[in-house]
């Protein structure tokens, strides 16, 4: 049952495609402290039909137009990578808060101009890691924060499926799309290496720094064979854990996620679920105190819903973020350019002195 709040968010969604269809429309309409207010979209087909399922009380075929209605608080950058920075810096300037769908960016340079406009802007700006607002994935945070004292390593792994496609296919509505949809020159797939790394890599890359902290040097290295990709990556953490990251796609099994933790009072395991299933991660967190492990349930696994609940409590309650920030995503592209980089060179890379793109 849906119970709305007296005060609630404004937000417009700009993008009406899966994504939006997926998570972020429906986040708004069921969210407690928001509302969907708008829509924005190119494609007028794609606009009207998302306006008549969802209801919003004003859609924009022009983004400048939607930036200006001043009842408008916030925005969801739903849109292809390339446009998330751009996109997101055109609200920061029109006085909008923003939540923009991860990765931020492709390049170092580029998560630093947003970074940039968000301190110039004075607003809130969460990147989409919906996995932060995964509630089980929260319990185990807080047991590292509070009880588990010093980290030794963490072993994470990200394994897309080759049944993928099946099973989502059977629980997702068929996504509405349209011809006139707009789209960034090239295709984003050309390069799978790259594609794979933002796309994937960037969840693995947040969750590892959720848990663990700042990474501030990798070791990668990539097997390529029969069409699948394979990256090991040594990690480095600022508070001396050392770190193992598995990023897979695609495996030939189900859907493959999780972590292992292991710290001076006691252990965290994890399996996470394809985050379209709406299931909470399944965690067991071990106390060495009295050798007991707890197994949190986390029955709300609207992880999209609640990263707009959250972001509406900082803007409106002045609650701290509890999402990805800025500098968080700005660090994940980081991460990501130094894998990318100590693939190519077979060397450990340190985050701080990586440019460019991924």
């Amino acid at each position: 049952m849906i119970v709305k709040k007296d005060r609630r968010l404004r937000v417009g969604v700009l993008g009406c495609g899966p994504i939006a269809q997926f998570a972020h429309l429906e986040s708004c309409v069921k969210a407690s402290n928001a509302d969907l207010y708008a829509i924005c979209d190119a494609a007028p087909d794609l606009l009207a039909r998302m306006g008549a399922t969802y209801e919003p009380r004003k859609m924009y075929g022009d983004y400048d137009e939607m930036l200006a209605d001043p009842e408008l608080e916030a925005v969801i950058v739903a849109t292809s990578d390339a446009y998330h920075v751009p996109m997101s810096i055109k609200a920061l300037e029109a006085g909008k808060h923003v939540l923009c769908e991860k990765p931020i960016g492709v390049s170092v340079e580029e998560g630093e101009k947003l970074a940039e406009a968000v301190k110039r802007s004075g607003k809130v700006l969460q990147v989409g890691h919906m996995k932060r607002f995964d509630p089980a994935l929260e319990a185990a945070r807080d047991f590292v924060r509070d009880e588990m004292g010093e980290i030794l390593a963490l072993k994470a792994w990200y394994c897309d499926s080759t049944h993928r496609y099946t099973n989502t296919d059977a629980v997702q509505p068929l996504p509405i799309t349209s011809k006139l949809a707009k789209k960034p020159g090239g295709n984003p797939k050309a390069d799978l290496r790259q594609y794979f790394i933002l796309a994937h890599g960037s969840h693995l890359v947040d969750t590892a720094r959720f848990l663990c902290g700042e990474i501030t040097a990798v070791r990668a290295r990539l097997n390529e064979r029969f069409g699948a990709y394979c990256w090991f990556v040594e990690t480095e953490f600022a508070n001396g854990a050392l770190g193992h990251l598995d990023l897979t796609v695609a495996v030939r099994m189900d859907w493959h996620e999780g972590f292992q933790l292991y710290g001076q009072n006691g252990s965290v395991i994890a399996k996470t679920f394809n985050p379209w299933y709406f299931r909470a991660s399944e965690v067991d967190i071990f106390h060495e105190k009295d050798a007991t492990s707890r197994k949190p349930l986390g029955a709300d696994g609207h992880f999209f819903r609640r990263q707009l609940e959250g972001l509406a409590d900082t803007v409106l309650n002045g609650a701290p973020q509890r999402g990805a920030t800025v500098e968080d995503g700005l660090a994940s592209i980081r991460a990501m350019v130094a894998i990318a980089r100590s693939v190519e060179s077979g060397a450990r890379v340190e985050l701080a002195g990586v440019t460019g793109a991924v």
